[in-house]
């Protein structure tokens, strides 16, 4: 009817296509996707842990493996959520380094290292294309070759009406509220559709790694990459998704189950209301999707051909500037675990899992509890412990920008385990940071940790004023 009439000739087919069918998908579902009692803990062969994976060594030529491989980096977001305008792989996290940066100098680095060919795709979305691809000029004369492609472009529907918000088609004023992306499951369809799947395949690529671009732990790993390449024809290992051990802060991450006889992602929306806090069980769930994922690429060809992932749908409730309610339907990469075949869960190392979400996040990287070294980050061998603090930054520090006027240098973290800040606070050159410190500004105070202090299991409070005289 004139549902579809209305967008038909101005969006890509694909995409009409695409939101057809999630569109459609999501009117039969009644209820949460999962039967709570079909739910079983994986095999244990199921996840592998990385230690075993790394025993086989590295053969001679590794390069000819990297030659069949391609990393693909997922951005489509923006830098909203710590204050910055434009994609959020173009926030500088590292010495005037960006997220983009660092991934093009860890690619670049192996390309020289090994005298390899492994390629660079973006999958950007119609909130990063433009910015992105202006910033790629920058990388003309570096040892990579980066493509890109787009996500979808679906309609946001009204949650009562459940009919598409969008006027016209075009992208301006109120109208770009009426667009998502939906979600990174839909890499499938949009590699596919862009021809960069065919012409990879034709370059005779056979995996991609994809990840977050904001994961700093989501490096090449030729371990991982090894295994996947020496497993025998008839067994080839379609999909591996890395997982790693859950702590506190992780609860809400997606977890692997077995399901009728597949390995499985589970999302904590997927779980139905009376079970959510046995999903967030340490005990029950040990485990959580760092998102690094290795996947084959004729697999996916020959899935996208039968049509045959049946990707969970996530309803993304969302409240616009305007008070409307809202819903995107949202698929998940990982959720295609399902479908393809001897698909394996690798159990790797916390250290492979280093998103930069918030400003929290963000002091963690920049401070010498890190070294980086062509593009990657590592402990530092000084951190006697191999975990990291637990860093809470009060709202103050949100947006990047003032993160970085209430720091005049990052402080040495080497021995903190604990920090919390909260209200006005700022902090002079060199100061030193050890074991659990809390520094509480009431609201009319503000606190100046003086420049060169050390704090060691402190709790500051009250009001503290350092002015240049």
């Amino acid at each position: 009817g004139s549902f579809s009439d209305v967008f038909l000739f101005q969006i890509s087919r694909k995409d009409f296509d695409g939101f057809k069918e999630i569109f459609h998908r999501f009117l039969q579902v009644k209820g949460p996707a999962v039967d709570w009692a079909k739910i079983n803990r994986p095999p244990e062969d199921s996840i592998q842990p990385y230690e075993k994976i790394k025993t086989k060594g590295l053969p001679e030529n590794i390069a000819a493996s990297l030659n069949k491989l391609a990393v693909v980096k997922l951005n489509g977001g923006l830098g909203t959520s710590m204050g910055c305008k434009g994609p959020k792989s173009l926030i500088s996290v590292r010495n005037e380094n960006t997220f983009l940066d660092l991934t093009v100098q860890q690619i670049e680095h192996l390309n020289k290292t090994f005298n390899a060919d492994v390629p660079l795709v973006l999958m950007n979305s119609f909130n990063t294309d433009e910015d992105t691809k202006k910033i790629l000029q920058k990388y003309k004369h570096h040892r990579v070759n980066i493509h890109t492609f787009n996500q979808s472009r679906y309609p946001r529907i009204n949650k009562e009406s459940l009919l598409p918000i969008a006027k016209n088609m075009g992208m301006n004023g109120e109208n770009g509220e009426a667009w998502y992306p939906p979600g990174h499951g839909d890499i499938y369809a949009s590699f596919a559709n862009c021809g960069l799947l065919d012409k990879l395949l034709a370059e005779g690529k056979e995996y991609i790694f994809v990840s977050n671009i904001d994961n700093l732990g989501a490096t090449v790993d030729l371990f991982i990459l090894h295994h996947l390449m020496s497993q025998p024809a008839d067994r080839r290992c379609e999909f591996i998704m890395e997982v790693t051990d859950k702590t506190r802060a992780d609860v809400k991450g997606g977890t692997l189950i077995q399901y009728e006889n597949h390995l499985r992602l589970l999302e904590i929306a997927q779980v139905p209301k009376a079970h959510v806090d046995e999903f967030k069980s340490v005990t029950k769930f040990k485990i959580f999707n760092t998102n690094n994922l290795w996947i084959s690429l004729p697999a996916i060809k020959r899935l996208q051909e039968q049509n045959a992932m049946e990707l969970e749908i996530i309803v993304n409730p969302k409240t616009l500037d305007g008070g409307l309610n809202v819903i995107q339907l949202e698929t998940a990469v990982g959720a295609a675990i399902k479908s393809f075949n001897n698909a394996l869960g690798v159990n790797v190392p916390r250290s492979r899992f280093l998103p930069v979400k918030t400003s929290s996040d963000l002091l963690l990287v920049m401070s010498n509890l890190y070294s980086l070294d062509a593009g990657s980050l590592t402990m530092s061998k000084k951190r006697e412990f191999p975990s990291t603090p637990h860093v809470k930054l009060g709202s103050s520090f949100t947006k990047v920008q003032e993160f970085l006027s209430r720091f005049e240098s990052i402080p040495d973290m080497l021995e903190l385990d604990h920090l919390t800040v909260s209200g006005d606070v700022t902090f002079g050159k060199n100061v030193s940071l050890k074991g659990t410190v809390i520094i509480i500004a009431n609201h009319g105070d503000r606190i100046d940790i003086p420049a060169g202090a050390m704090l060691e299991n402190k709790i500051v409070s009250g009001n503290l004023r350092i002015l240049d005289h």
